[in-house]
């Protein structure tokens, strides 16, 4: 008898078991859809903001499109073949990589000298911090015409310094030369985007224990072998940032080239993005356009990808 009660009871108590065992996959499951309810927001942002234009963007490089915005069907490849046949296209590329590695390169090296000075103590230091903050808080394009007056032939304060100074024996129309242009706009990119990369190397700094400066001061270090060999790999992952913002940022360029020159004369001070423009607006080509922003998105990804390698990204994350 007390074994038939124990062989009854088993069941009884192996139900429990099952159904629990049911509801555990359902728990999980639910635990981990859980984080969705968080996410889902951002990721509907995101897929609204940049995968659906970058879809379009791909899709409409791939049809035909009247002047007026009508889709008159599918044109395939053709408008990658009337971009490409383009004799424009290869010395604006060239351009835009001359633009884009000058101003970014100029740049961190200009903001790590910067950045070394804004960490630095000394009597006004706040008001200076303040003042160089002030290039990245004003309009871009109020920058660019402020700088395009400045170099202005007949009124400009540069032409009057340099006369003055017997540097030059006429005035200068510095804008209506592509040399002279383009390293000029690079000047201004270059100014504009200072102030945002030196405050990311300042707040980098600001993060290298000061301990680590003593043990180098106890072991003889001078000051540029402990720059070398401990701020600039600390300042890695602050330099690693900027310049993938920064290199995304002046790829994308538009104010200052449109404001201060226009691409011209012609082409010649035209990068990608004034030249996907002047595709869109000037030539009425929606089409041939949409895959001058194809292209322009890859050789950015490219650029991005090319300068995680070289900074070896993987071996850091590791």
């Amino acid at each position: 008898m007390p074994d038939m009660k124990v062989r009854d009871a088993a069941p009884d108590r192996a139900a429990p078991r099952a159904r629990h065992g049911r509801r555990a996959p359902a728990r999980r499951t639910a635990r981990a859809l859980t984080p969705l309810l968080w996410l889902g927001p951002s990721l509907l942002l995101i897929t609204t903001v940049v995968l659906w234009p970058v879809v379009e963007m791909f899709r409409t490089s791939l049809l035909r499109i009247s002047s007026s915005g009508v889709t008159l069907g599918s044109r395939g490849l053709g408008n990658y073949r009337d971009l490409f046949t383009d004799e424009d296209l290869l010395p604006v590329l060239a351009r835009t990589l001359v633009w884009v590695g000058g101003v970014v390169l100029v740049t961190l090296v200009l903001s790590l000298a910067l950045g070394q000075l804004l960490n630095a103590r000394f009597p006004g230091r706040r008001v200076v911090r303040w003042a160089v903050i002030v290039p990245w808080a004003a309009s871009v394009l109020m920058t660019a015409l402020i700088w395009k007056w400045l170099l202005d032939n007949y009124s400009g304060p540069v032409n009057r310094l340099l006369l003055d100074a017997g540097l030059i024996d006429q005035p200068v129309n510095w804008l209506a030369h592509p040399t002279t242009a383009l390293a000029w706009m690079m000047w201004v990119a270059i100014f504009v985007s200072l102030p945002f990369t030196s405050f990311v190397v300042l707040a980098g700094l600001q993060t290298i224990p000061a301990e680590v400066y003593e043990a180098a001061r106890v072991d003889g270090a001078g000051p540029l072998r402990t720059y070398f060999t401990i701020t600039l790999p600390l300042l890695r992952p602050a330099v690693l940032i900027a310049a993938i913002i920064n290199v995304i940022n002046v790829f994308n360029s538009f104010p200052i080239i449109w404001a201060m020159t226009g691409g011209g004369p012609g082409h010649a001070t035209d990068t990608t993005t004034t030249f996907m423009y002047k595709i869109a607006f000037y030539d009425q080509d929606v089409g041939t356009s949409a895959a001058m922003a194809v292209v322009n998105f890859a050789l950015i990804l490219v650029m991005v990808l090319l300068y995680l390698r070289a900074a070896r990204w993987r071996e850091e994350v590791r």
